[in-house]
């Protein structure tokens, strides 16, 4: 019988809080998740969209472009949705713009190259 009243004084020292939160308790860590998500996630998806699709727009013939597929050419050739790359001389491939992967030109990438063996050699 003495195990009952310490039982009883027990839950008098902890007494039950119910549902003192009710939907803000829900509610506040769904709506963190949603704002985590809209910021690590979809603004900086966002913004490398917005990005290629400025690169996909300022194509121009003579820029070098690699392709998905790996292939590297200068375009020589550009309508709405699709780019003429020279891969060789005389040998022209047709390729669907959304498959450009890189564009460089030719003068930034032979200074970044000329760069990359300055600092190789030590100079």
């Amino acid at each position: 019988m003495k195990w009952i009243l310490y039982l009883n004084s027990a839950q008098s020292l902890f007494p039950q809080q119910g549902d003192q939160g009710g939907w803000s308790a829900f509610l506040f860590p769904l709506v963190a998740i949603f704002v985590l998500y809209y910021f690590l996630l979809h603004m900086p998806q966002k913004k490398r969209q917005q990005e290629r699709q400025k690169m996909l727009e300022a194509m121009k013939k003579g820029d070098e472009v690699v392709t998905t597929g790996g292939i590297l050419g200068t375009i020589t050739g550009i309508t709405d949705k699709i780019v003429t790359v020279e891969i060789a001389p005389k040998v022209r491939i047709r390729v669907a713009k959304a498959h450009v992967t890189e564009v460089t030109n030719k003068g930034s990438e032979t200074g970044a190259t000329d760069k990359k063996t300055k600092t190789e050699n030590g100079s």
